[in-house]
């Protein structure tokens, strides 16, 4: 197998989220701690607009949102919601030209998932997009669209970077299941097949990454992660919580290893505690490795270490110390295969 990464082997990353409210100052955190593969902070503590969904919403082409009681729902006309959301992103840009301009290796951006707005979004009349097959198509690709457009902006403010592209897809799983509640939460919307579900997930990532803009990467922190449709929907990476990768998915982890997929593991957890040992942490690692029977010389080429999801509800204390113990993880996995 020769399959080849935007990262060099020992490297590791964050999920996305992070505390606070200034993103000059996140982001220097995570150039300082992360500088292999660092990544655009987002910092939902900012309000409406700055949360995984709003901040994705702001990005869709003639579809604006504006923000109910019960959630985001679609609108006629933007409002000041969307602007919020298009604001608080404008000026993340413009904080990552700034800081980061020069910067020449890969660089992580992360955007919600199709399927995640769908189950999260709801239609004018009040149910979820999920529920209406003809929104979920509009859906996906007003967001291809847009997102497009975002990669061709980050790739202008970093002319020497390779654009990592991370979709967020937490809640793919309980939309296989049929486990998304409706807007009135007494009932469970219909489960969607899994050939419907790759084939939109493919549609944004073939539109986003085509002709090499960007490398795509999809994360779900859930548990029953669908290890073959995110390969079969085009993600050459699959960014999931260690912790919940359990033995029943041996086999899906093991072919997706097999095909050269690159894995992001998040090994540490996101919120505040006290963290194991560099040891410790590294294990966990090593272990599904060695389970899986691949040659440990491979590991640290096809994995980055991460937290174990977004660290918003964290403290920056521990953030530093949750990513300086990501980043001394992956070296310790690196050295250990060399």
């Amino acid at each position: 197998m020769t399959t080849s990464y935007p990262w060099q082997a020992g490297t590791a990353t964050g999920i996305g989220s992070y505390p606070g409210d200034d993103p000059a100052e996140a982001l220097r955190t995570v150039l300082g701690e992360l500088p292999e593969l660092p990544h655009l902070p987002e910092l939902p503590a900012r309000g409406p607009g700055a949360d995984m969904t709003g901040r994705t919403a702001g990005l869709l082409v003639e579809m604006p949102v504006h923000l109910e009681p019960s959630g985001w729902r679609f609108a006629d006309r933007p409002g000041r919601d969307t602007l919020r959301s298009r604001d608080h992103l404008a000026r993340d840009l413009d904080v990552l030209e700034e800081l980061a301009a020069a910067h020449d290796g890969p660089f992580k951006i992360q955007v919600c998932g199709p399927w995640t707005l769908a189950a999260t979004i709801e239609l004018r009349h009040g149910d979820r997009a999920l529920k209406d097959p003809g929104a979920v198509r509009d859906l996906a690709a007003s967001l291809a669209e847009g997102v497009a457009a975002h990669v061709a902006d980050v790739r202008r403010r970093l002319p020497a970077a390779e654009i990592v592209l991370q979709l967020d897809e937490p809640a793919l799983p309980a939309v296989l299941a049929g486990t998304v509640p409706t807007a009135s939460g007494f009932s469970r919307l219909r489960a969607i097949e899994e050939p419907v579900a790759e084939h939109t997930l493919r549609t944004v990532i073939d539109t986003v990454c085509a002709d090499g803009a960007a490398y795509p990467v999809v994360h779900c922190c859930a548990r029953n992660v669908p290890f073959a449709l995110l390969r079969g929907a085009g993600a050459r990476a699959i960014s999931v919580d260690l912790a919940r990768v359990a033995r029943r998915d041996d086999d899906a982890v093991g072919e997706t290893i097999d095909t050269g997929t690159g894995l992001l593991l998040g090994a540490v957890p996101a919120a505040d505690t006290a963290l194991p040992s560099l040891r410790a942490t590294a294990e966990p690692v090593r272990e599904l490795w060695r389970r899986l029977g691949f040659p440990p010389a491979r590991l640290a080429e096809q994995v980055v270490v991460t937290p174990a999801c977004g660290m918003a509800g964290a403290s920056p204390r521990y953030v530093r110390a949750a990513l300086a113990r990501c980043r001394d993880a992956a070296r310790m996995l690196f050295e250990a295969a060399a």
